[in-house]
């Protein structure tokens, strides 16, 4: 019983010690005042840090090669890199192909094609016509010509009006690896025709066809594709190995998106001192082992033995039989 007096004790001292905290209140007639906050404990405010931009944290390969010591360089060496990256930049973003035509990408195909919105009769009678094309670099004339073609038989159909369920596209070579591989083609210009939302492909080699327009517009109007099976086997589209196709596609478009952070100049330099490194080693002289000699006949090696060991007789010391003679001779 003698401990409750002592925590009476305690409690009023503490509430004492601080009084300082309590307020008797607001009377009529006082001005109305802020509540102080308690100035003993003080809550760190969180900040966020800055975080850089992605322009400023991403790479700038053209600030590596126009300054520091590889501009120096080049600058030494009469190249100047300034101009020929914005001589790249304005070549790469000159359009050379009618807009009105869409352009399909690895990221756009499916988009476009697979999962066009489409009513059921839509869908049964949707035919995509599309041009692979290499002529973006401007040094492909037959591909050219053949964009020429392809863009005036678009024309002509939008001006007649005779193929409503025929889309249009182009697809650039160069810059388009997924859906290039996958499809298996290695060269341009080719045409593609699509139905079945991608998934049934007919494919038709460009130099092996007349390219003409009126021959296009008349190929289409009279669906001379379905004279052509459609592509079918274990690597097309349902096929057993599909994903093999699938997988390298992704593997090459990969390489490609990492390739595209260098100079087109600069991959060329760098690709002919691969070639010549690759050349040097397939023609370097390699030490090849001479074949043995055969073995010698029986007869020839006792030949040779017996001619060898006449000149040890000439020299040596005379045999018995010829002293005897000489002996003989005396007398």
């Amino acid at each position: 019983m003698k401990v409750l007096p002592f925590l009476f004790a305690s409690l009023a001292l503490g509430l004492g010690a601080n009084a300082q905290y309590f307020s008797e209140g607001w009377k009529p007639g006082q001005p109305v005042t802020r509540e102080a906050y308690p100035t003993g404990i003080r809550t760190p405010v969180h900040q966020p840090q800055a975080t850089p931009t992605s322009e400023a944290s991403q790479f700038k390969l053209t600030d590596l090669l126009t300054s520091g010591p590889v501009g120096s360089l080049m600058n030494k060496a009469g190249i100047n890199i300034t101009e020929k990256l914005e001589k790249a930049k304005a070549e790469a973003e000159v359009e050379i192909w009618d807009t009105r035509i869409p352009l399909i990408t690895d990221d756009s195909y499916d988009e476009l094609i697979v999962n066009e919105s489409l009513t059921p009769e839509e869908e049964a009678e949707r035919v995509w016509f599309i041009i692979i094309t290499a002529s973006k670099g401007g040094k492909n004339v037959f591909s050219l010509k053949t964009d020429e073609e392809f863009d005036e038989a678009y024309n002509r159909t939008l001006i007649e009006g005779d193929l409503p369920n025929v889309r249009w596209a182009r697809m650039d070579y160069l810059n388009v690896t997924y859906i290039t591989t996958k499809w298996a083609i290695w060269q341009a210009p080719y045409f593609v025709v699509a139905t079945n939302r991608g998934h049934d492909l007919r494919f038709y080699k460009a130099n092996s066809v007349k390219v003409d327009s009126d021959v296009m517009r008349e190929f289409l109007r009279e669906e001379g594709w379905r004279a052509n099976e459609p592509w079918t086997g274990p690597l097309a589209p349902g096929g057993d190995l599909e994903h093999v196709m699938h997988y390298f596609g992704v593997t090459l478009k990969q390489i490609y998106e990492f390739l595209l952070i260098f100079p087109r100049w600069l991959l060329m330099i760098a690709s002919g001192i691969v070639g010549n490194m690759v050349l040097k080693f397939l023609h370097s002289n390699k030490s090849v082992k001479s074949p043995a000699k055969p073995a010698a006949s029986l007869s020839a090696t006792m030949t040779k033995t017996e001619v060898a060991a006449t000149p040890a007789q000439a020299n040596g010391t005379p045999t018995r039989g010829k002293a005897k003679q000489r002996k003989n001779a005396k007398k």
